[in-house]
């Protein structure tokens, strides 16, 4: 990105600011089954010898044509049999966190390193999906973590180091986990090199405090289950982890509202890209029954590049179906 670019953005404007003041394995045993090879004793002819043969090789003999055969050459040697080994093939480990690459990762949440363990993103998610002890879907200091209606952040106080984005326009000032900020920026200038225009980050990391706060507000607002569709309790949203974006679209040195975002140029390139830098559009269109949300198109969840490309070419559409969770469309109580 460019550093006209970064100024011009710098300087825009919100229109709309949302109330956010929060700165900030089995492991395959290779069976080598050696089969012994006969090698006759074979003595080479005198003709051959006064040739000047340098004797019997070790390296497999070249095949002749039939019209080369031993009958038609006095001394020649009949190709040795050569010893054969049956190698079975190797199986990645079945669980992958038994590997030593695995219990190094887990120690400092290193989702590269984990990602590389489990031989892929795709991989990691199915082993995710199947109950992996490495990988707990609860943890919110990986980048997979999964928050819904039914799945609380744990421990609900929890509190991220979080950024700001260095070349993305915080509109109100959130801040992200240093990953997702890193991400956000990647995202950003990407969809301005492509010609589809500037994005600002509207809203980021929520404290709990924070959340408390502004779900009180919609309740009063809204009536309860008008604010659960729109807002999630205190403890149960994902801003709380510093993985989530709220989004929108700027031009001529101002930006709209997160309403706004869809149909517009940034919007339909997020839809189309956000998973290149490991970002998600997390509440979509006629998802509500599992996500229990009206959909967001400016929500966006970072989940790391190479779960995002797993997300993307997997066709899903929901962190649930992904991980091969319940839909959590309510709350619990």
């Amino acid at each position: 990105m460019t550093n006209g670019r970064y100024a011009r953005r710098r300087g825009l404007v919100a229109k709309h600011a949302a109330p956010e003041p929060r700165l900030l394995s089995g492991r395959g045993l290779v069976v080598l089954a050696a089969v012994a090879g006969v090698v006759g004793a074979c003595v080479l002819g005198s003709a051959l010898a006064v040739a000047g043969g340098d004797g019997p090789s070790h390296a497999a003999p070249q095949q002749t044509s039939a019209a080369e055969s031993a009958d038609s050459r006095p001394g020649s040697i009949e190709a040795l049999p050569v010893p054969l080994f049956e190698v079975a093939e190797v199986e990645p480990a079945s669980d992958g966190c038994a590997s030593d690459a695995a219990a190094v990762a887990a120690q400092t949440h290193d989702v590269a390193a984990m990602v590389a363990a489990f031989g892929g993103g795709e991989q990691l998610r199915a082993a995710a999906a199947a109950g992996a002890e490495c990988l707990p879907l609860d943890d919110p200091g990986w980048s997979w973590v999964v928050v819904n209606k039914q799945r609380a952040v744990s421990p609900v106080d929890y509190a991220p180091a979080v950024i700001l984005p260095a070349e993305t326009p915080s509109l109100v000032g959130g801040g992200l986990r240093a990953d997702a900020a890193a991400a956000l920026d990647a995202l950003v200038g990407a969809a301005a090199d492509a010609g589809a225009g500037d994005v600002a980050l509207q809203s980021g990391y929520r404290s709990y405090a924070t959340q408390v706060s502004t779900f009180g507000g919609q309740v009063g607002s809204l009536g309860r289950e008008g604010a659960e569709a729109i807002s999630a309790r205190p403890g149960h949203s994902e801003h709380q982890l510093g993985l989530a974006a709220d989004v929108v679209a700027c031009a001529n040195g101002g930006c709209g509202t997160i309403y706004e975002i869809e149909g517009t140029a940034q919007g339909d390139w997020i839809v189309e890209n956000a998973w290149r830098h490991g970002w998600i559009v997390r509440y979509e269109s006629g998802r509500t029954e599992t996500t229990g949300y009206d959909p967001e198109p400016w929500h966006l969840r970072y989940i790391g590049v190479e779960l995002a490309e797993a997300y993307r070419e997997g066709g899903f559409h929901t962190l649930e179906e992904f991980f091969g969770l319940p839909a959590a469309p309510d709350y619990l109580d």
